[in-house]
């Protein structure tokens, strides 16, 4: 299951308390004060991790307390700090306190931040002994922790993001380039979550492609599955927009252009600047050559590369691939 946003309690442990005890021991008549500090609270942080990618352990598990520092005890002794608590999230999560104000964002994996301080430990009575003071009954509490209601979101990091209307082939796209085996039907939606796909352009290059669920008009709005998955995108180098060419959607595919790329700018304008490939799709069922050559001339008037594919007979698939390649090696 993918969870992308998750809201959770955090608190650091309280400082232990401070000792009041006096030695009592033999031939040492009148002992003086001897009680130890307590131990210091655990600190909660953060840290990212390449081997997570959905925020799902957070739909059961929101309460993450650190462990307190311990009491502080007799002869000097000092109580023992609380154990730190680590809380792992998938690398691309945005942390934001209550007021909205981001805490951090993890963009790589193995960063690790302090989300909340454990409280100081409490001073015993031993620290408090001067000339004048020799039996001092003073002592200090342990400070509490601070808490804090974080929420959490998700970006996911890709290099490319697939984008289109839904059933433009970009499930299947992702599962004839990658390892990938996202759900494919002829129903719109049938992507509701996105996907990520590791592609092995050479035995030393790599790169990350994620099928984000299908966009339509009024998405930046709530309509279809919404701008729940808009936010993905924001992250990706590359964004490949895939236009169903063939007569199978009933659409035009020129107007499909114009109401994602509007989309995309009504959500964030910065979304609609990132560099593009649009890339036809369904050449195997295209009947009117016209519809592809409007796409052309379309891809040529906004100076967009272009390519034009079938995911099923694999026509233009390398071409693509060698597309990706040289566009990412640019964007670096």
């Amino acid at each position: 299951m993918f969870i992308d946003t998750a809201k959770i309690y955090v608190k650091a442990g309280n400082g232990g308390n401070g000792c009041v005890a006096f030695r009592r021991e033999k031939f040492v008549p009148r002992g003086g004060p001897s009680g130890g500090d307590g131990g210091n609270g655990g600190d909660v942080y953060m840290r990212s991790s390449a081997q997570l990618n959905t925020l799902l352990r957070f739909r059961f598990n929101q309460h993450f307390v650190a462990e307190r520092g311990q009491h502080g005890m007799g002869s000097e002794r000092h109580g023992r700090d609380g154990e730190d608590l680590i809380i792992e999230v998938p690398a691309g999560t945005e942390v934001f306190e209550e007021d909205r104000r981001l805490l951090h964002d993890f963009q790589h994996p193995d960063e690790r931040v302090l989300v909340a301080r454990g409280g100081k430990g409490g001073r015993g009575n031993a620290a408090f002994k001067s000339s004048v003071n020799q039996a001092p009954r003073r002592t200090e509490e342990g400070l509490p922790g601070e808490e804090k209601t974080l929420r959490l979101e998700l970006k996911l990091l890709a290099d490319i993001g697939l984008i289109g209307f839904p059933n433009v082939g970009k499930s299947t796209l992702i599962s004839v380039i990658s390892a990938a085996r996202p759900k494919i039907a002829d129903y719109p939606f049938t992507t509701l979550t996105p996907n990520l796909g590791v592609v092995e352009y050479t035995s030393e290059y790599h790169f990350v492609v994620a099928d984000i669920p299908g966009l339509m008009e009024g998405a930046h709005r709530g309509s279809g599955v919404g701008d729940r998955f808009l936010r993905h995108v924001e992250r990706t180098k590359l964004l490949a927009h895939l236009i169903d060419v063939s007569e199978s959607s009933g659409r035009d595919p020129l107007e499909d252009y114009r109401v994602i790329r509007r989309e995309l700018s009504l959500f964030k304008p910065e979304l609609a600047q990132k560099r593009q490939i649009l890339v036809a799709s369904k050449l195997d069922i295209l009947q009117d050559e016209n519809r592809l050559k409007a796409v052309e001339s379309l891809a040529l008037r906004e100076g967009v590369p272009f390519v034009a594919i079938s995911a099923v007979t694999q026509q233009g698939i390398r071409q693509l691939m060698d597309l990706f390649a040289l566009k990412l090696r640019e964007a670096a």
